[in-house]
């Protein structure tokens, strides 16, 4: 009798392991939508390359710092205007990452889909 009261209560120990590892992933796993950032910068498209590596050093530090929710992707340098893709949680976390970067934001839209040529295909 013991010996499947020590059975039973392995398996419910096991079966609520599960579920709290379940319910910490799911808190984990939260979905990062993607966004794309328009920032007026004079003069962009003219920066440096060592200006360029400080700006993206700069986003990188601060990101660290965030810790979780948000990550950078790429960006776009144009004459004066960089357009950035990022994956957040939140709009508010793109601000507040702009904000404690010092960057500039414009405008910031979630992507509703991607497109490309592959789309045209059947």
């Amino acid at each position: 009798m013991k010996k499947v009261r020590s059975v039973t209560t392995l398996v419910v120990l096991m079966v609520l392991g599960t579920l709290q590892t379940n319910a910490q992933s799911e808190e984990n796993n939260k979905v990062l939508k993607t966004y794309v950032i328009e920032r007026e910068i004079a003069e962009a498209g003219k920066l440096s390359k060592e200006q360029l590596q400080g700006i993206s050093q700069k986003s990188c530090t601060v990101l660290k710092e965030m810790d979780a929710g948000i990550e950078w992707l790429h960006s776009y340098v144009a004459d004066n205007k960089v357009y950035c893709l990022y994956r957040a949680e939140s709009e508010a976390l793109i601000r507040e990452h702009a904000e404690k970067g010092g960057f500039p934001v414009n405008s910031i839209q979630e992507l509703a889909a991607t497109i490309s040529p592959d789309t045209a295909k059947n």
